[in-house]
């Protein structure tokens, strides 16, 4: 707390003397409530005036806060205008989240040519995000020829870096053979990874690899604690994401499916582990402990 109070004092003295990257880190402070009151609409007031002096991170800042509302009103068009500034600084992220809002047309006309050369930009500066951005555009063939090998490079960069959803995307071509020949142990390597830092599809998708026995020893108990945990994600109730709202249905009823055929023993076996795969980074450590029983 006092490493914050001195921050704030000085950044504070630095930042009402213009001096920009000041402005920036005291916007941080508002925005995070570090050494100050949470304050959004303070931490806009000083990101702009930074960004007004061309630094990048907090042009970037006022795209994220316009696309997401904080502070201000939501305003796709002022996003762009502010990620396009960051972007034409080279700042990867704002690449990538310009490349996102071509994609997905808002603030701008939908042009998938257009995400594609910033997800690119981004994803040569080694932005995981862009990067698995970039490797979808290649495997659904959105503004680029088809390209699943291409599509598989650009997730795997991303994966190797540990994001999740590369991780994830990874998994689920294996475990389909699209565009590689099928592998389970491979699918349940990458789902395993992804599923350990909460994607909930992943988790879903790692539970039915037990219940089957693909690329993973079949163990209905590992699949019914899986099933559980995806059954009780949470969701962002700002974006809905329908792919979380579909694996928490879908872990509900194969955590049930799979209930029905358990015998007690089984039961509380499912139910103690499924207690220690909710432990932070203790899934893939509860599970393979449970498994050399």
């Amino acid at each position: 707390a006092q490493n914050y109070a001195l921050a704030l004092e000085e950044f504070s003295t630095l930042a009402k003397q213009g001096y920009a990257p000041a402005q920036f880190n005291l916007g941080l402070m508002y925005a995070k409530g570090q050494g100050v009151q949470l304050d959004d609409t303070q931490a806009v007031s000083w990101y702009r005036k930074a960004a007004e002096q061309g630094h990048a991170g907090a042009q970037y800042k006022l795209g994220v806060i316009y696309t997401d509302g904080q502070g201000v009103p939501q305003d796709y068009a002022q996003a762009v205008v502010w990620f396009r500034k960051a972007a034409e600084q080279g700042n990867a992220i704002a690449q990538s989240n310009l490349g996102a809002m071509y994609n997905k047309g808002q603030g701008v006309s939908k042009d998938y040519a257009q995400a594609v050369s910033w997800y690119r930009k981004g994803a040569e500066q080694g932005d995981a995000h862009a990067q698995t951005n970039l490797g979808a555009m290649y495997w659904h063939g959105l503004g680029v020829p088809q390209d699943y090998a291409q599509g598989m490079n650009w997730y795997r960069k991303a994966a190797e870096q540990g994001f999740a959803p590369a991780q994830f995307n990874l998994g689920l071509v294996y475990l389909n053979g699209q565009g590689v020949p099928q592998d389970y142990a491979q699918a349940a390597s990458w789902c395993r990874k992804a599923a350990e830092q909460g994607i909930a599809a992943a988790q879903f998708n790692l539970g039915l690899m037990y219940a089957k026995g693909q690329g993973v020893p079949q163990n209905i108990v590992v699949a019914y604690a899986l099933f559980n945990l995806t059954s009780v994600a949470t969701v962002d109730t700002a974006t809905r994401d329908l792919a979380v709202v579909n694996a928490i249905t879908a872990g509900a009823k194969a955590r049930d499916v799979a209930l029905s055929k358990m015998s007690p023993v089984q039961v509380e076996a499912g139910q103690r582990l499924s207690s220690e795969i909710t432990k932070p980074n203790n899934m893939n450590k509860a599970i393979a402990a449970y498994l050399k029983k």
